[in-house]
């Protein structure tokens, strides 16, 4: 009788420490603009505004989602960025898997171009897989990932990068050296902050940054943003 209770006792707490770390591991994100109110929010996959020229499937509200750990560097870099007269300017934070797969679905409608001679001028949509600039997940779904730029309070603009967001060209990279000597300016300003304060950047998009010890890491979350 005793082993019975023992062994039912061994069971309980067992799925009961199951239970925990799973609660433990369950993903914590946050609005952006809600903890940081001053910053500038322009989602675009929302919008048509974007390489594809329509709202994309998961963005059903302007919410820049983001990790906790992320958010917590963001508002060092934001602070920072203020005491000189700027802001950051948010395109993309969270991005669903949802959109992933429409990205993936768009690219290979090979005649669907409607947006061709804004974001990819000078590049077949045949080799858009190819060259990288659209895959089948990316690490905007693991929550800790942010594509932005920075915005000028005094000018009420953004600053010169050399090339729009989501450019798919290698005018893009973020070491490019084909740009003007304050569009450098501009970009080392944004790489060197954001460095700063633990984010890594992707070499071939001046614009996305990933927290270097991002907490969910390779998993590809797929809830909406709203």
């Amino acid at each position: 009788m005793q082993i019975k209770a023992t062994s039912l006792l061994i069971t309980c707490l067992f799925a009961l420490n199951t239970l925990f770390s799973q609660f433990k591991k369950t993903p914590e994100f946050v609005y952006i603009k809600k903890e940081i109110p001053n910053i500038k929010i322009d989602l675009r996959y929302i919008t048509k505004n974007n390489f594809i020229g329509k709202p994309i499937n998961g963005y059903y509200k302007s919410k820049a989602i983001i990790s906790i750990e992320s958010i917590n560097a963001l508002k060092k870099v934001q602070n920072e960025l203020k005491k000189q007269g700027f802001s950051l300017i948010i395109y993309d934070a969270y991005r669903p898997q949802k959109a992933v797969n429409h990205f993936v679905t768009w690219a290979k409608s090979l005649s669907d171009t409607l947006m061709k001679k804004q974001y990819y001028p000078n590049v077949a949509k045949i080799d858009l897989f190819k060259n990288g600039y659209i895959s089948s997940h990316s690490r905007h779904s693991s929550g800790s990932t942010i594509d932005l730029s920075i915005y000028s309070i005094k000018d009420k603009k953004v600053l010169d990068m050399g090339t729009p967001y989501d450019f798919f060209s290698p005018k893009s990279w973020t070491n490019h050296s084909d740009l003007t000597q304050r569009q450098k300016q501009n970009r080392m300003l944004l790489l060197t902050i954001m460095k700063k304060y633990g984010f890594r950047n992707y070499p071939k998009e001046w614009w996305h940054y990933t927290l270097i010890n991002e907490p969910y890491r390779n998993k590809y979350f797929n809830f909406n943003v709203e």
